[in-house]
């Protein structure tokens, strides 16, 4: 592997550890009804356990309802159950036989304090994840430079490079993070 390749895979590895952390952002909920709060909700439909996306249409018609369409009406009851027993949302869906409508409680300010610091544990997560990437691509380096593969001077630069990137990334992570918590802190 050259010296380039360890810089771009730690790269790759930076920008995963962003996504995930986008990922997990995104679930959080902000005292808004989105339609991301119901990502990861598996129903069990067809006797197969499957993504609510595939059952249903999800969307927000007003800032505190979720609505779900069901493809099939006869998954209604059972969407409704998969929502109701994921006890991290804690929210209790309604059906009218054609549609489940989920009313989208406001967050308490204690609730609000809770959720924001959840934001700190993932970003926290995605710093460890960042900085065995670092460790890792600096390993490689110091093995090529080792096997003169590389020169002195390409190591430091090279690792100023990992470096700069990593920076990058890390400011890029407290901003979303920070935008986050404003969200979910503002009334």
């Amino acid at each position: 592997m050259d010296a380039n390749q360890v810089v771009k895979k730690a790269e790759d590895k930076f920008k995963a550890a962003l996504d995930h952390l986008e990922a997990g952002l995104k679930k959080l909920r902000t005292g808004r009804a989105h339609p991301s709060m119901l990502e990861g909700i598996t129903v069990e439909a067809y006797g197969a356990p499957m993504p609510l996306i595939q059952v249903g249409t999800i969307t927000a018609p007003e800032a505190q309802l979720l609505q779900i369409t069901p493809f099939d009406p006869n998954n209604i009851e059972a969407i409704s159950a998969a929502i109701r027993e994921d006890q991290a949302l804690g929210l209790n869906p309604a059906d009218d036989g054609r549609v489940v409508r989920i009313q989208i409680p406001p967050l308490t300010a204690e609730r609000r304090q809770e959720i924001a610091k959840q934001i700190g544990g993932k970003v926290e997560d995605a710093m460890i994840s960042m900085r065995q990437a670092r460790h890792d691509a600096l390993k490689e380096l110091d093995q090529l430079k080792k096997d003169k593969s590389i020169s002195e001077d390409d190591a430091k630069r090279l690792t100023k490079q990992i470096e700069d990137i990593m920076q990058n990334t890390k400011q890029t992570i407290d901003e979303r993070a920070k935008t986050k918590e404003q969200e979910i802190l503002t009334v």
